[in-house]
């Protein structure tokens, strides 16, 4: 089974010694059509609104608010509300999220490279330095560890569950998920 979360933030356990823990909040999800197991779905998220998504809206009768689709594998046999029970019983879930973007990114941020020298008349700095080899192969082997795009990829980290609350729809896990504060990324159940 998967849900749509949204992070909240961090946090930690009041017992001694303390566990720190994730907040996650289940969004309000409205099941559109099931097609054995797996389910086309829609979520709120922000004020996008197009013909597309009015249409959509219309056809499964939805309200202005869901104006997000995707499908995943859910726990409902039918259309409607999103089945959270499979969450009371879980012990450990699988959480993907989208990390921080960091944009283009030298070496020595991207993969924790020393840089130069700083003594006098030293100008390297921060500079990769030489990435080629001599004779044989002659050439820069492919994966050579070098600036560029940095963040900004699916990351799933398994976390065991601390306790959910189904009224409110707040998940606590135990760990930390990838992302910043805000963000919107999936659960699935995995023990």
């Amino acid at each position: 089974m998967e849900f749509i979360v949204q992070k909240i933030g961090m946090s930690r356990t009041v017992s001694v010694p303390a566990t720190p823990v994730t907040l996650l909040k289940v969004l309000d999800t409205k099941v559109c059509e099931v097609n054995e197991g797996v389910a086309f779905v829609s979520y709120s998220n922000g004020k996008k609104f197009n013909k597309a998504i009015e249409g959509q809206q219309k056809k499964y009768n939805l309200s202005k608010e869901f104006n997000r689709f995707a499908t995943m594998t859910v726990a409902n046999g039918e259309a409607g509300d999103l089945d959270v029970s499979p969450l009371a019983s879980a012990a450990v879930l699988k959480t993907t999220f989208k990390t921080k973007g960091r944009g283009f990114s030298g070496a020595v941020k991207r993969w924790n490279f020393a840089g130069g020298r700083a003594s006098h008349g030293h100008r390297m700095g921060k500079r990769v330095g030489s990435i080629g080899n001599c004779e044989w192969p002659g050439r820069v082997m492919p994966g050579k560890k070098m600036p560029g795009q940095y963040g900004n990829t699916n990351v799933s980290v398994k976390n065991n569950v601390v306790s959910f609350d189904a009224e409110t729809g707040i998940l606590v896990v135990k760990g930390s998920v990838s992302g910043p504060n805000g963000a919107l990324g999936r659960v699935k159940v995995a023990k």
